[in-house]
């Protein structure tokens, strides 16, 4: 997959603060592939909350394990915690050197205290469990930092002052502890220019529902609205359909560089998207578990605030001017992108 050198620098930079020490115990996982000690067990949420479980992630930590020797089982929860949790009994009755799970709803606090019970390592991906052994995801509060960047950049070029404004926050759902730390982020940086929140509506991942929350918030305010911090470009869209039916253009956040995310941020419906490269997380995770697979025993130089050993990456900001560098990453299609309603912009920003 080709890489611009500006994510290649950005993101395998802090990639490096994993340390991977000491010797293996079981050689290189060539020929091992049936063991179970050899097998990496991962579970994906859903597929509602981002297209990037299955189109992303799934082939990209697959090919990671396949090219390093190893075996692996990746299976998606679909939105279930009781399918999450029989996937996971699946998976251990038949044998994991390794899990790597991505939380939905705390489903994985269970698996994670099961398989610590048979010895086996656990790696939240993306979204923090309690009880893991190592944490990788992107560096959220840098994620929420920029959507907070964002807000005031957008009030700025629309003349407004932060001090003053009136900004509703859509907020990720609360059980995903990431929603916290993104919300945490953003409103640190806005806090300290002087935004007070004049609406929190209930966090949610599922777009429709934000964006009927969205409405009743619009509503209950007047429309007297100056900007919307949004924690994700599904809420995002939600938000911006809203007031396109209200007939306005606000300042808005958002992350994951969603197809939808990365028009609306050509469009200027959406001021950016913070772009996280799931390869590069995929990469992050997957060398992790490959050491333990191998017999390692890594070390990282980041922990959490509970003290889990955490490998954070670091996200990119993309206005119109960078959609590009998400295209010749090839973490998005420009034939996807610039569909007739965004050719335009597309043609003025040069993404082809």
């Amino acid at each position: 997959m080709k890489k611009s050198s500006l994510i290649s620098i950005a993101v395998f930079a802090s990639a490096s603060a994993l340390l991977l020490a000491g010797c293996s115990a079981a050689g290189s996982g060539s020929g091992s592939t049936d063991s179970a000690a050899a097998r990496a067990c991962i579970i994906l949420p859903d597929t509602a909350s981002s297209p990037r479980w299955e189109s992303g992630d799934r082939p990209a930590l697959e090919k990671a394990f396949t090219d390093a020797g190893f075996a692996s089982d990746i299976q998606n929860a679909q939105g279930d915690e009781s399918k999450y949790a029989t996937i996971a009994d699946q998976q251990l009755a038949k044998g994991c050197g390794v899990m790597i799970l991505v939380d939905y709803n705390s489903a994985g606090v269970q698996v994670a205290a099961k398989a610590k019970a048979q010895g086996i390592p656990v790696i939240a991906y993306d979204r923090p469990i309690t009880g893991a052994d190592y944490y990788v995801s992107f560096d959220n509060e840098a994620v929420g930092g920029l959507e907070g960047q964002a807000i005031l950049d957008g009030l700025k070029a629309a003349g407004k002052d932060p001090a003053t404004a009136k900004v509703v926050y859509v907020g990720g759902d609360p059980k995903d502890g990431n929603a916290k730390m993104f919300h945490d982020g953003a409103d640190a940086v806005m806090a300290a220019a002087g935004i007070k929140p004049v609406f929190e509506t209930p966090g949610t991942w599922d777009g429709a529902t934000a964006g009927t929350a969205f409405e009743q918030a619009y509503t209950s305010l007047g429309g007297d609205i100056d900007a919307v911090w949004v924690a994700n470009d599904t809420n995002a869209a939600a938000v911006i359909a809203v007031l396109d039916k209200n007939g306005k253009t606000l300042p808005v956040s958002g992350q994951d560089a969603s197809i939808a995310g990365l028009q609306n941020v050509l469009l200027g419906k959406q001021t950016t998207t913070v772009y996280k490269p799931f390869t590069l997380e995929a990469k992050a995770a997957s060398d992790l578990a490959i050491s333990l697979l191998k017999g390692d025993k890594p070390t990282v130089d980041k922990k959490l605030a509970d003290g889990t050993p955490y490998v954070a990456v670091v996200p990119i900001n993309v206005g119109p001017d960078k959609v590009e560098t998400v295209v010749t990453a090839g973490d998005a299609k420009a034939a996807d992108i610039c569909t007739s309603a965004v050719a335009a912009a597309c043609a003025t920003y040069g993404v082809k």
